[in-house]
């Protein structure tokens, strides 16, 4: 089962309504900040937990997350995910359970494997029990106290990792109806746990699908954080559309933190969805300005890919947003610190040496194949990251976990500069590579040949189909198919090849099955797509640069 994330925005003119409403309760309405819970009687300081605000270790170490979610439960099966995630310089992850209600039930040796594989890979645990998304809203959603249940039913796998594991209580556990609803089960699930034993740093969810854009867990907090006796709470704001501009963020999150209420963006998209476009990068250097947590979604397996961070759950196959945050500005790689429970209270601060120089070959139209000598590092190297270099600037390009690696999307008959960097578990980022140039190869005009047709269509949808024919007389090795839609038409999913669409404008890069189009060969690539009331074709084509005939 591929999971989508769905989106639920509230209607633009009540938002608008309801952020006046929130503005004009600020800072009070998170209330003054009281006495420390750690410092007052009866507190538990074990492990992970609490103090002024922040996130600490055990031994006292300020704990900044910065990792993604992982859809374990729907892909149990793909349990080099976590290593991967790790290599590329992830300090915590954030794992998708069930407690049976929705979905097959994660079972107590499942997760003991699973904590067990966080452990080995150096990273810290938020464990979640997605059967919550949507309560009040979505008939199938489960409850919190049943979330509860699920955990108090695991205290034995996790009793003893408290320094290692997060408990979030319940995801998005309450859609758009009535989130004021959401108070009250909060503190009695956050209680119910509290009272069976559990010790573990809990972290809360907000309603509204996550985002709060209603204020309910905002207005509440102080409330919510004073019912945990042992003050080892923590607030999660998830964001994606409603978090389209810079003062949303900021003034959101520097509320949580001028009231010395702990908080994290425990989910947050940046491709523009039907709703909106979040503003990632705000949310990040926001996170990275306030020492916040970030953990963003996710991995791989997603319904529509477009929040794929890794493409089919390959590492060295990052999608552009898998670019953004982990290479980009603020983020993973750049401000990732390992948590000191893993390697003592001395931090490794040596970075690697500089890789070798990188070679190129099966240098194509669109892509190339970068090799280097490997980097050295007193721990070990666990990531290298290629980079164009274009004067004083650099640009992400791909990564990997061995010393190669192929980097796609690139223009016909260009030239490029690339370098390489190494970097190690604690984040650490060693010097740049010398660098080499490498220029793409062309593509003759009039080689090729695109088929469009509409294989099937519905109310406000559709699915269509392309095939790409190569007339020439040469194969066609790494390929990216560029159109418009002439009646903004979007595409949702797509199979055997990548999507990128900025209005109209379609470009579509191969896959690895389809990359290679023999001479008189063809390939077919399908999709699902949203359309208005009418549904006409495409009329030009261009591969790799070059116009196609349509046919």
């Amino acid at each position: 089962m591929r999971r989508e994330r769905t989106r639920k925005s509230p209607p633009t003119a009540l938002l608008t309504t309801l952020a006046a409403l929130v503005a004009l309760l600020g800072l009070s309405a998170l209330g003054a900040a009281p006495a420390h819970a750690a410092d007052e009687p009866g507190t538990r300081a074990t492990g992970l937990h609490i103090s002024d605000g922040r996130l600490l270790e055990a031994n006292g170490n300020d704990f900044v997350m910065r990792g993604v979610n992982h859809a374990h439960t729907w892909y149990t099966h793909q349990r080099q995910s976590l290593a991967d995630i790790k290599r590329l310089g992830a300090n915590s992850v954030r794992v998708v359970l069930s407690n049976g209600h929705r979905w097959t039930r994660n079972g107590p040796e499942d997760v003991a494997a699973v904590i067990a594989d966080c452990k080995a890979n150096r990273l810290i645990c938020v464990l979640e029990v997605h059967d919550t998304t949507g309560y009040g809203e979505e008939p199938a959603a489960a409850t919190l106290d049943s979330a509860a249940d699920y955990w108090i039913g695991l205290k034995g796998v996790l009793a003893g990792q408290e320094d290692y594991v997060v408990v979030n209580i319940g995801n998005e556990p309450w859609g758009n109806t009535d989130p004021a609803g959401w108070t009250a089960p909060t503190i009695a699930a956050i209680k119910k746990l509290r009272a069976a034993g559990l010790e573990h740093t809990i972290m809360v969810d907000a309603p509204n699908w996550g985002q709060d854009w209603q204020g309910v867990m905002r207005a509440n907090a102080r409330a919510v954080y004073d019912a945990d006796t042992t003050g080892n709470l923590i607030f999660s704001i998830h964001m994606y559309s409603v978090f389209d501009t810079a003062a949303e963020i900021t003034d959101y999150l520097n509320a949580f933190v001028a009231a010395e209420l702990p908080i994290l963006i425990g989910e947050f998209g940046g491709p523009a969805d039907q709703w909106g476009d979040p503003d990632e990068d705000t949310m990040m250097a926001a996170a990275e300005r306030l020492d916040l947590g970030y953990l963003a979604w996710s991995w791989s397996g997603n319904t529509d890919p477009v929040l794929d961070l890794a493409i089919d759950f390959d590492p060295n196959r990052l999608s552009s947003w898998g670019q953004r945050i982990f290479h980009g500005a603020n983020g993973i790689a750049e401000t990732s610190k390992e948590a000191t429970v893993f390697g003592g209270t001395t931090p490794d601060t040596r970075a690697p040496t500089a890789p070798g120089p990188p070679a190129a070959s099966a240098v194509t139209a669109t892509s190339a194949t970068l090799t280097w000598t490997a980097s050295s590092d007193n721990v070990g190297v666990t990531a290298y990251d290629v980079v164009r270099v274009s004067g004083g600037t650099e640009t992400a390009s791909a990564s990997s976990t061995t010393t190669t690696a192929t980097v796609t999307g690139l223009n016909p008959n260009t030239s490029y500069t690339f370098a390489v960097y190494a970097r190690d578990a604690a984040g650490n980022r060693s010097p740049r590579s010398a660098t080499v140039n490498v220029t793409t190869r062309s593509t003759p005009a009039g080689t090729c040949a695109v088929g469009y047709r509409v294989t099937d269509e519905w109310p406000g949808g559709f699915q269509g189909e392309l095939t790409i024919r190569n007339t020439g007389t040469a194969a066609v090795d790494g390929w990216t198919l560029d159109f418009a839609f002439p009646d903004s038409q979007t595409i949702t999913n797509m199979w055997g090849g990548t999507p990128t669409q900025n209005g109209s404008a379609v470009s579509v890069a191969s896959a690895p099955w389809t990359s290679t189009i023999p001479a008189a060969g063809s390939v077919t690539v399908g999709f699902t797509g949203t359309k208005g009331a009418t549904n006409p074709s495409p009329t030009a084509f261009t591969l790799n640069g070059a116009t196609c005939t349509t046919s």
